[in-house]
């Protein structure tokens, strides 16, 4: 059975995905530490788990879950990158879907900013969201999330 798993204290799209998993019949599972407060939906496919607050606690329980049938919705790389190892799939809130072929690419990028930041330098934050990354995460979700599906129920990656 495929799950979705959020990376859900800063996560933006978490309406989104309730749409995509209520219309696939997939389990939402948000992981938290309690950091900021979020409102459970009251559907009964979406559990709230919320962890111990620290560096990492929410990633370990997530990589610690997730399995080949699996989807993670998380803008933090090394997260993606311990779900892509798992063998589940990975996707951003902007909608850049995690893949073996980037997300190399897409480490190293993330230590050199943390070396720039470290002497210094001003690396900038996020991108704000933009109606069209949120169409693209809906169209990257429902496209991972189907193949998942596809996945767990025996048919070829």
């Amino acid at each position: 059975m495929t799950t979705i798993y959020v990376d859900g204290d800063a996560c933006p799209v978490r309406e989104e995905v309730y749409r995509v998993a209520g219309r696939l019949g997939v389990d939402v599972v948000v992981v938290s530490n309690g950091s900021r407060p979020i409102r459970p939906p009251g559907l009964a496919f979406v559990r709230m788990v919320t962890v111990a607050e620290g560096a990492n606690v929410a990633d370990d329980w997530i990589a610690e879950r997730i399995t080949p049938g699996d989807v993670c919705v998380t803008s933090d790389i090394p997260l993606a990158a311990r779900c892509l190892t798992a063998g589940a799939r990975a996707v951003s809130s902007h909608g850049r879907v995690w893949t073996d072929d980037n997300i190399g690419t897409a480490l190293a990028g993330r230590a050199v900013s943390a070396h720039m930041r470290e002497i210094g330098m001003v690396t900038g934050g996020p991108a704000a969201m933009t109606a069209s990354d949120r169409s693209r995460f809906l169209h990257a979700l429902d496209t991972l999330a189907r193949k998942a599906v596809s996945v767990s129920a025996g048919a070829p990656k």
